[in-house]
């Protein structure tokens, strides 16, 4: 979904949002994963603190950073209040969000597709499913089904 300050990809085992702070030339990034939505392809591929979904967020979480500051603009890790009340259920979900300042435009859009693509590659590497991510960004409720595809097809 995208409004003037705001733009989200979410479902109910993922997010990603980006807003603007009008005025300000700043971004907010806001990223979850449900975890507890992932246990049937991750339980027993990992070892303890270790599991691969929210390790996976937290790479990607890195990658933001790098495309921010290649593309001229400034991240900085704070706990955003913007971010709170963002995953649309109340089971186990691992957070990530930065504060970015004087992001070039169109940056919110290439972090989101970034997040999304890339975090499920990451989540499919660390536990060697080679069951093929999507290249593109697919619809939010398109992707919950896929994944929900994949906890059958690879659960444990």
């Amino acid at each position: 979904m995208k409004t003037a300050n705001r733009l989200e990809y979410i479902n109910n085992a993922l997010y990603f949002v980006v807003t603007v702070i009008p005025g300000k030339k700043r971004l907010i990034y806001c990223s979850g994963v449900n975890f507890k939505r992932f246990l049937p392809i991750t339980k027993g591929r990992h070892k303890a603190m270790s599991n691969p979904v929210i390790r996976g967020l937290q790479i990607v979480n890195h990658e933001i950073r790098s495309m921010a500051i290649e593309a001229g603009a400034t991240p900085e890790t704070i706990i955003l209040t913007e971010c709170k009340g963002i995953a649309p259920t109340d089971d186990s979900w691992n957070t990530e969000s930065l504060l970015i300042k004087n992001p070039p435009e169109g940056l919110g859009e290439k972090l989101i597709t970034h997040g999304v693509i890339n975090l499920l590659k990451k989540i499919d590497k660390a536990i060697m499913l080679g069951a093929g991510m999507p290249e593109h960004l697919l619809p939010p409720e398109e992707l919950e089904k896929f994944i929900e595809k994949l906890c059958e097809r690879f659960g444990s």
